[in-house]
């Protein structure tokens, strides 16, 4: 695949920009703004994957993605990670491209970069129990996040209205795939909260915490609603509002790292969380602090719940 040519790439791995069109994943019809945002969103991961086919050095891969939009330049860092991890692993003499793009020029997109990695695993339908080395033993859960979104935008027919899980999940990957399956279902149900609403009260009882865990991030990080929408989420998330919350504070801190900070996520830290953005990503600093003395695969989950109390416990006002 490295000895091809770029058009060769395209041709064999390549994916359609109209791939991210409503009418093209067979998504319902949602609010024209909010459409139109999600579809965008789509349309720049993709030109991140694309870039990484035609261009699989980090430094000049990450000149070109560092001319997209500031705001929405972590999807083009995404979409890279993808593609760059699909090359790795269909390249066996050449398997350090992603290496030295995480290391190098995507390390203030490192939680976006380590779900990249997943879309590819889950891409080439492979498991998640051996991931490269250089892959964040803490982060390891974002991989298996960006599998679950995968799953749930390409396959939205049986992950998310069949409610199925993927084979190829055991113990806490169960719970990290259905993170990032609800992140798509913010892009399947079009950011409509009632329809989201709807979409997750027909899965499991059990599943539910994680689902809206992800429609929290994705509705901080993603946006496309406005303060009446991220209100009525607020009311319908009911019991499942820490879980809410935390999904809002990684999508603060992601911002936070990558220097791109957005209105919209802003607004939802102060209506979901009741502080800002900038208070949220030093929430999530802060715990990730305490976890110095943890380790095995309960620190993810520990980062997590320690972010949920500390936002429970916050006393800023909106």
């Amino acid at each position: 695949m490295g000895r091809l040519s770029i058009r060769t790439r395209q041709r064999i791995l390549g994916i359609d920009p109209d791939a991210a069109t409503f009418a093209r994943r067979g998504f319902a019809p949602t609010d024209e703004a909010a459409q139109a945002r999600l579809e965008s969103i789509g349309r720049t991961f993709i030109l991140g994957y694309r870039a990484a086919l035609e261009e699989p050095r980090a430094e000049p891969l990450a000149h070109r993605l560092d001319e997209v939009e500031r705001e929405r330049r972590g999807w083009a860092f995404e979409g890279a990670a993808m593609g760059l991890t699909m090359l790795d692993l269909l390249t066996p003499w050449n398997r350090s491209r992603m290496k030295e793009f995480l290391h190098g020029p995507a390390r203030s997109h490192v939680y976006m970069a380590h779900i990249g990695i997943g879309w590819a695993l889950a891409r080439l339908r492979r498991g998640v129990d051996r991931l490269p080395r250089y892959v964040d033993p803490l982060l390891r859960w974002l991989v298996v996040d960006g599998y679950g979104f995968h799953q749930g935008y390409f396959h939205p027919k049986r992950y998310i209205f069949k409610h199925l899980s993927s084979k190829k999940m055991n113990g806490y990957a169960e719970r990290a795939f259905d993170h990032g399956l609800g992140r798509s279902v913010w892009f399947v149900g079009g950011a409509d909260v009632d329809r989201i609403t709807a979409i997750i009260e027909e899965f499991s009882i059990n599943r539910r915490r994680d689902l809206w865990a992800g429609v929290g991030l994705a509705s901080a990080y993603a946006g496309g609603t406005g303060a009446s929408a991220l209100e009525k989420l607020h009311r319908n998330a009911t019991k499942y509002m820490p879980h809410v919350r935390q999904g809002v504070a990684f999508a603060a801190k992601a911002r936070e790292l990558a220097t791109n900070a957005a209105a919209h996520t802003d607004l939802a830290a102060r209506i979901l969380c009741g502080v800002s953005a900038v208070r949220a990503s030093e929430i999530c600093e802060t715990t990730l602090s305490n976890l110095a003395t943890e380790s095995g695969d309960r620190s993810y989950e520990s980062w997590r719940q320690k972010i949920r109390v500390a936002l429970e416990t916050q006393e800023v006002s909106v």
